[in-house]
């Protein structure tokens, strides 16, 4: 039995969850990135056992989506820094794609390695605020799935009766 409702379904749900992810990166000031230029659906199967559908982001994408506690500020989520302050030279390309160019009490401009170093210890010690950019579309179209996926199965069934009733007719 083809299950072309029901996949389409899945697809719209996925698609309805990753704009809306974008939307919020945006909002939040975080858009325009590599988390949200790489923040996609992925492939939709459908097997007479399972389905599975993807969504591909940044491995990063998790962090920012529930947070991380740093070792001073705590948030709710499972992930904490604990000994390791996050690496400073990730942070080169972020700083100068945002235009961070601090200078000290004299007016010089702070080395980009110190600029680095100071940024990745604030995150270190106060953490990544949850931003739930992902979690919340996830959750909000998650409600009205089980309804869309029955209502498509009921077509799908509908379509697979009528087949098999012409073909036993024209058999």
């Amino acid at each position: 039995m083809q299950l072309d409702n029901f996949k389409k379904a899945l697809e719209k749900f996925r698609d309805k969850v990753v704009e809306e992810s974008k939307k919020n990166l945006r909002k939040e000031g975080k858009g325009g990135g590599a988390l949200e230029n790489d923040l996609k659906g992925g492939e939709v199967k459908v097997t007479d056992r399972s389905l599975q559908f993807e969504i591909e982001m940044p491995y990063y994408g998790v962090f920012q989506d529930k947070g991380v506690s740093g070792v001073k500020k705590k948030y709710n989520t499972p992930y904490s820094y604990k000994t390791k302050m996050p690496p400073p030279s990730k942070l080169d390309k972020w700083t100068v794609r945002k235009g961070i160019a601090p200078r000290d009490e004299k007016g010089r401009f702070l080395s980009r390695k110190s600029l680095q170093f100071l940024i990745a210890r604030s995150i270190f010690y106060n953490g990544i605020k949850p931003s739930l950019f992902f979690t919340k579309p996830f959750e909000k179209y998650a409600k009205g799935l089980p309804k869309e996926l029955e209502q498509a199965f009921a077509l799908d069934t509908e379509a697979f009766l009528e087949f098999t009733t012409k073909q036993q007719l024209n058999g």
